[in-house]
């Protein structure tokens, strides 16, 4: 079923989707249907797939097509944006016409490291808009943490009035909220206004929605806190979307950490019953033998405990667990996955 493609108009929650793995490394489509309608059991409104914290470049050309095969086939109507952002062009190119051939709304394409200056930006995303043509709509990425690369406003404004299939940026600058008001400001004078969706785990969301932000664009594991908040922003209820922002807070901060965010985002997945197991892939991954030998667990964190193979089943116990009111913990969105005991 489609959804249409993406036009600047979109709003809500894209959830940036989590790609769930078995014990073994192995990609796990069961846990993909399981996680897809966990999300949309949340109320999120679109999906993100194949984001950085998503673990894409962990893999293969067919299995990032098996994950954008099996998410727009139970995604109930949902618009699914596709992140297609790749070293070479070429790459970058053929993944965008597969994934649109698959039934995509758009693509999504952070700029490669290495970029210097406005121009460089610029001349970039030209040649993407060139090789992709004019019937695909694209989401700029922009994610200076991770890219190295800073987007002015002003070369943003510039793309915006030259390439019409931008229609979304994607905003995870931080600090960023100078950024955010800069480009909704250079809309005044008649320029085309694109959708803006905000990241960084929604860290920033209320003062981001303040300032002009459509939505969010993260993969917080509590997606129906963002869909509550933007809802009664939309409503004009900003006290009361503040209100419950600040209940979450600690946890959105402590998904935030640096290096074992991700493991904590999966960690609650598996918890809530979204997935049935918290791995991340090692890169590059190869089919594991039997009883593989267990990996140390990185400084700071504590494993929980090992399975019968001997391999580390989790990597985090998340202690802040316990701070999310009853009424959000215990529903878990309607998993289907057989939730983890609490500890």
């Amino acid at each position: 079923m489609s959804a249409g493609k993406l036009s600047e108009q979109a709003k809500g929650v894209y959830i940036i989707a989590a790609t769930p793995f078995t014990e073994e490394g192995a990609l796990d489509l069961q846990s993909i249907d399981t996680l897809t309608d966990f999300y949309l059991g949340c109320g999120v409104h679109g999906f993100t797939l194949l984001g950085m914290m998503g673990e894409a470049h962990k893999l293969t050309a067919e299995e990032s097509l098996s994950v954008v095969d099996r998410v727009i086939g139970r995604a109930q109507g949902r618009q699914v944006i596709v992140g297609v952002s790749h070293a070479g062009l070429e790459n970058v190119r053929r993944l965008s016409h597969e994934v649109m051939v698959a039934g995509a709304s758009g693509v999504m394409v952070a700029p490669p490291a290495g970029l210097k200056g406005d121009d460089g930006v610029y001349n970039y995303y030209a040649q993407v808009f060139k090789a992709l043509g004019p019937d695909i709509p694209v989401v700029y990425q922009d994610y200076p943490q991770t890219t190295g690369v800073y987007l002015a406003p002003s070369v943003f404004e510039r793309m915006v009035d030259d390439f019409k299939q931008l229609v979304m940026l994607k905003h995870e600058d931080a600090p960023g909220l100078a950024k955010l008001t800069r480009v909704r400001e250079g809309e005044k004078p008649g320029r085309r206004r694109v959708s803006i969706l905000v990241g960084n785990g929604g860290l920033y969301l209320p003062q981001e929605m303040r300032r002009g932000a459509d939505g969010a664009m993260t993969g917080f594991a509590w997606p129906e806190m963002l869909v509550q908040v933007y809802e009664l922003f939309a409503a004009g209820k900003t006290e009361e979307a503040e209100d419950l922002f600040d209940i979450y807070l600690p946890l959105v901060r402590h998904e935030q950490q640096p290096a074992i965010g991700l493991a904590l985002r999966k960690e609650v997945l598996f918890r809530r019953g979204a997935i049935k197991s918290p791995r991340q892939r090692d890169r590059p991954w190869r089919a594991r033998r039997a009883d593989p030998a267990p990996r140390a667990p990185a400084h700071g964190v504590r494993p929980r405990r090992q399975n019968g193979s001997g391999v580390v089943r989790s990597t985090t116990v998340i202690h802040a667990y316990a701070v999310i009111p009853r009424y959000a913990r215990d529903d878990n969105c309607g998993a289907s996955a057989v939730p983890v005991k609490r500890e």
